[in-house]
Formats: structure tokens, C-alpha cells, sequence
């Protein structure tokens, strides 16, 4: 048996600058990771699909070259030097990791399996086959999750894609079906649509973005629509099967794009499922522990990170909840200040803030103007079109809608949705505005450098009082 004073399960986004701080206040350190350092974000979230991303946006700026009285002839997309690219980058922030952690005294990196055997124990299953014992006091979960695999008819006899494995496809698809239209599905739908392959979102819930307020979602749907994405929904996939030339999907759609319960079947080269993500509970054996899990299998834990079993504690999207890179990192901030700096911190109040990074990109934070309405709040709503946006216009790249949700007894920003280029920077500069409590007036009579984005915000509330 190894004693630790903490063990790390995964090395996401929280453990490892978490792994570094215990370590430098003298505790005895086991992360353990089952394939790569680095967590989703590294190897199969943000660093990858952002870098692809900005192959299609390059690929995009390249084919509207016109538009700016620049010519191009002859160009192409070399997919394998797109994902060579990705690879570099995800190799650079990797290997970065990794060697941090294994120079730092007090760390142990361990590369196997963990699962619980008691309460504070797990047992380590090794890359190499062996097994190995650790005992701490203190234990951090940070192991992720991976996406889900619904149980439609006949998925199983296709080479489908997952947002993981897509990443690695080394040519482009000449048919890209995707099965889920959330914000991972309309970051990959757009990108390969930017790279040449005829796209198909299939959803199945009554709009695109249900989370979202309406014109917002519907906003995003026309964006799509005009690169030339075709959008299902309320729409369901009753089977999927090999076709002649490739995947077969067989829908049932029940919207204005095709007749009441109207069969279509869609013949695709490639399909991508896109349909949520599950967490990395499976194998953990967190009932020895005492850990209690929901019944989707995520962590149970309370405002402070903490789970059903002393000492354990859930951090990042193992714990369900908001699934991002920001939210895993600002989870270590939690433990670790309450820990060692005697802090009081939770998730309590904490704001929902996060990107989606279409082109143009969504920045979202607090509340939507649905949700303002269901708890009754007395609101004021901004809105504009990312056409006014002195920027945009000059840069020709006027898609989009700004809208921003005031109180209107106290003046104060409730939430933002700012879909434009550079929609988070510009969401993040209200997300300082309502952690100051600032006012709109006050944001609406600042004055910002011209011509930046920023300067919208002059105008977005410029008719509140009209």
C-alpha cells in the first residue's frame, strides 16, 4: 500500500494546476491518468477543435477573398496538414503538462485505471498489467467524460464518428451527417462545411438551441442555413444501416421542412454522433467509496465540490453540471482556497458563462431573457444587430445579433448573448460589468477606442430610455 497525503483521479483542467499546488505546500501527490495528461480540453476538446477551427476560418476567408479586392486562384485544403497542425498543438500543451508534473517534487504521475476498493483506497491497473495500491486522506475526481452513444437502431453496424475520434479523420467527407445539433455539433457541422463537405444536422428536440432564447437560436439557424448547412428538426432517427455508398440514416420529420411524420432517409459518407457526453464513472467502483452518483452516472456534490464520501471531492465534468474548461479550473480555485486558505468559496451563484465558437461565435453569461421572464424579474431588454457594429461593418463580417437582459429597478445586467465577431470579448466585458454591479447607463455613456467591438456597447443600449 502507497500512502499519499492526496490522490488526483485524472488530470484535467483542475488537477493539474491543482497536482502543482498541493505539491507546493508539501503534500505527498499521486495523479493518476488512465491514457493522456491533459484532460478533454487538451487532447480532445478545446486545443484541437479551436485549431481546426482556424483552418475552416481561413479556408472560409480564403474563398470570400473577393469581397476584399483580393484574388486567389488555385488554392486547396490539405486535410492531412490541417490535422498535422492540430496534432503539433495538442502535442505542445501535452507534453508541457507532462513534464511539469513529473519535475515537480511531491507528484507522483501514475499512467493506469483507478477504482475504489474501500473508503480513501483505489487500486491502480497499470498500463503494463500490474496493479498498485494507494491510501490518501484527501481525493480529488477529475477523471472527465466521453461522448454518449445513444442506443438507435443499427448504429452499431456503421463506422461512426464521436467528437473524439473525428479529430483524426484524414480526409474531408463528402457527406457529413450529423446525428445532434448542440453546440459541439454546429462547431463541427460549420468547420467541415468550411472545408468542402455537404453537412446534415439532425435534431431532434422542436428548435435548434433550446437553451438559448429564441431569436437567438433562430439568429445561429439563418447563419447556418446561409453557409449552406441543411438543418433537421424535431426530427428523429429511427435506424441508421450500411448504404451502397456509404451510411443510410433513416428520420422521421415533423416539422415545416417536410409533412407530418414525413420519412426521409439521408445517404451520407460520413456520420458524426453529437449527442451529449457521459461521465467516466463506470469503472471508478465509487459504491466501495461511498461516492453516490445520479442516475446518469455524474458525481454527487454539494456547493463546495464536495461528495457523499469525506474527503472526496468531484471536480470538472465528472461532477455534471456545465461542462467546460473554465468551470473545471475555477473548481480547483474552490477546494483548494477552502483547503488551504481557509476560504468560504462554492458554486452558489455562480454565473453561467461560456462560448460557442461558430463563426460568428456565441458569448453567453447569466441569464437569458426566458429566464428573467420565469422568475418574474421586471426586465429591460437590448437588442441589436451585429450589422450596426462600426467594426463588423469594416471588416465585413456583420452576421449576428447582440442582446444584452437589464433589471430594470436596479439598472444592472442580468445576462448577455452576444453572437458577432468577437461575441466573447464583448460578453466578457458585460461579465465584468455584472460582477461590479455596473449599470447599463453606465456602460452605454463610457467611452471605448474606436473602432473596436467594445464601442457596440455605446449603441446596443443607446435606445433603452426612448
Amino acid at each position: 500500500m502507497h500512502n499519499y497525503d492526496a490522490i488526483i483521479i485524472g488530470s484535467g483542467q483542475a488537477a493539474y494546476p491543482l497536482a502543482l499546488k498541493l505539491a507546493a505546500a508539501g503534500w505527498k501527490t499521486a495523479l493518476v491518468e488512465k491514457n493522456l495528461v491533459g484532460g478533454t480540453c487538451v487532447n480532445v476538446g478545446c486545443t484541437p477543435t479551436k485549431t481546426l477551427i482556424a483552418s475552416g476560418r481561413v479556408a472560409y476567408l480564403t474563398k470570400r477573398s473577393a469581397d476584399f479586392g483580393v484574388h486567389t486562384t488555385g488554392w486547396s485544403i490539405d486535410i492531412k496538414a490541417v490535422i498535422r497542425r492540430k496534432n503539433e498543438h495538442i502535442e505542445s500543451a501535452r507534453n508541457g503538462i507532462k513534464k511539469r508534473l513529473t519535475e515537480t517534487e511531491n507528484i507522483d504521475l501514475i499512467f493506469g485505471e483507478a477504482a475504489f476498493t474501500g473508503p480513501k483506497t483505489i487500486t491502480v491497473k497499470k498500463q503494463d498489467g500490474s496493479t498498485s495500491a494507494l491510501t490518501a486522506e484527501t481525493i480529488f475526481l477529475n477523471n472527465g467524460a466521453r461522448p454518449n452513444i445513444p442506443s438507435t437502431p443499427g448504429l452499431d453496424s456503421i463506422d461512426y464518428l464521436t467528437s473524439s475520434t473525428i479529430l483524426d479523420l484524414l480526409v474531408i467527407p463528402s457527406h457529413l451527417a450529423i446525428i445532434g445539433a448542440g453546440y459541439v455539433a454546429l462547431e463541427f457541422g460549420q468547420l467541415y462545411r468550411r472545408l468542402g463537405s455537404e453537412v446534415t444536422l439532425i435534431e431532434y428536440g422542436q428548435r435548434l438551441l433550446s437553451k438559448e432564447d429564441e431569436d437567438i437560436a433562430g439568429e445561429i439557424k439563418k447563419i447556418l442555413e446561409e453557409d449552406g448547412i441543411r438543418l433537421l428538426t424535431d426530427t428523429k432517427v429511427e435506424k441508421v444501416g450500411p448504404g451502397n455508398a456509404g451510411p443510410v440514416i433513416d428520420v422521421i420529420v415533423n416539422n415545416s421542412q417536410g409533412a407530418k411524420g414525413s420519412p426521409q432517409q439521408i445517404a451520407a459518407s460520413h456520420v458524426l454522433v453529437a449527442t451529449g457526453r457521459t461521465p467516466n464513472t463506470d469503472g471508478l467502483n465509487a459504491a466501495a467509496a461511498g461516492i453516490a452518483l445520479d442516475k446518469h452516472g455524474f458525481v454527487i456534490v454539494n456547493d463546495r465540490l464536495e461528495t457523499t464520501a469525506p474527503g472526496v471531492y468531484g471536480l470538472g465534468d465528472v461532477k455534471g453540471g456545465p461542462q467546460f474548461t473554465h468551470i473545471s479550473y475555477n473548481d480547483y480555485l474552490i477546494v483548494y482556497k477552502n483547503l488551504f486558505e481557509k476560504a468560504n468559496l462554492s458554486i452558489a451563484g455562480r454565473l453561467p458563462i461560456y462560448c460557442m465558437f461558430t463563426d460568428p461565435e456565441l458569448g453567453r453569461v447569466g441569464l437569458t431573457e426566458a429566464q428573467a421572464r420565469e422568475k418574474g424579474i421586471n426586465i429591460k431588454v437590448a437588442a441589436m444587430p451585429a450589422a450596426k457594429i462600426a467594426r463588423a461593418w469594416e471588416n465585413d463580417e456583420t452576421r449576428g445579433l447582440l442582446k444584452a437582459i437589464i433589471d430594470a429597478d436596479k439598472g444592472t445586467i442580468l445576462g448577455a448573448a452576444m453572437l458577432s465577431s468577437a461575441g466573447g470579448e464583448l460578453m466578457s466585458v458585460l461579465q465584468m460589468a455584472m460582477m461590479g454591479h455596473i449599470t447599463y447607463d453606465v456602460l452605454r455613456d463610457n467611452v471605448y477606442a474606436h473602432p473596436t467591438f467594445s464601442e457596440s456597447l455605446n449603441n446596443l443600449f443607446a435606445h433603452l430610455d426612448k
